[in-house]
């Protein structure tokens, strides 16, 4: 798999925002039109969308549904997708709309048979676990909730039913503060599994860190929005 630079589309409200360490009442950036956004990234050369509806993840309310489904629907490169799937039935429902990669985080924590059912009709190639990162323990239900296990001991509990495990650092995330390679460097030394980072990523020299440690991938948000980092120039990685 070659490295990956994948631009975030999280959703609240019905528009396109960015949070700073996942607080809804902390928004650095509210746009419009998340379907054109999405479309906008696909013409700049983005390989591979992130979409999260936040209003899922965070009060299981899906506000944001039809503009979800139109921006699968409608895009032409893949899109990983989630928020607030607390269910085989909302796993499988985007699958089937044509999502390449649903990220759960919860139900993956809470009900891992949901996990090996998921595996067993579509396989674990579309399946990517969330190992969402607050003081090194993973944290759950929109991050609110903290489970007491370390991110790098959860992923290897799950490397059978995924493909992929997507870490995102809640201390760091939408803070523009630069990625910490400590923990980062933990989880990728933890599994053989494809490792994707988020939180954190602030200039050009993190996506090269991030590279540098062994991830596949990176997800950017609000460095991305706010002009710290060009699309294309990360793209050359």
């Amino acid at each position: 798999m070659a490295f990956l630079v994948i631009p975030a589309l999280d959703m609240k409200d019905r528009k396109c925002v960015q949070l700073c360490g996942g607080d809804p009442e902390k928004k650095l950036v509210e746009l419009d039109e998340p379907l054109e956004i999405a479309k906008r990234w696909e013409r700049l050369g983005a390989k591979r969308l992130h979409l999260i509806d936040l209003d899922g993840a965070i009060e299981e309310n899906r506000v944001n549904e039809d503009i979800v489904i139109k921006i699968i629907e409608e895009l032409r490169i893949p899109v990983q997708y989630g928020g607030g799937m607390r269910c085989f039935e909302d796993a499988s429902k985007f699958l089937n709309l044509g999502a390449e990669k649903v990220i759960l985080g919860t139900i993956a924590m809470k009900k891992p048979e949901v996990l090996r059912s998921l595996e067993e009709m579509y396989g674990r190639e579309r399946i990517i676990v969330a190992l969402d990162s607050r003081d090194g323990y993973v944290v759950i239900k929109g991050w609110k909730e903290r489970t007491g296990v370390k991110a790098e001991e959860m992923a290897e509990n799950f490397k059978e039913f995924a493909s992929e495990f997507f870490f995102t650092n809640v201390d760091v995330e939408g803070r523009l503060v630069g990625i910490d390679e400590e923990i980062i460097k933990k989880v990728v030394k933890a599994t053989d599994g494809t490792v994707i980072i988020s939180g954190g990523v602030s200039t050009i020299e993190d996506i090269r860190k991030v590279k540098t440690l062994g991830a596949k991938g990176v997800v950017i948000g609000s460095a991305l929005y706010t002009g710290k980092i060009d699309f294309k120039e990360a793209m050359k990685f």
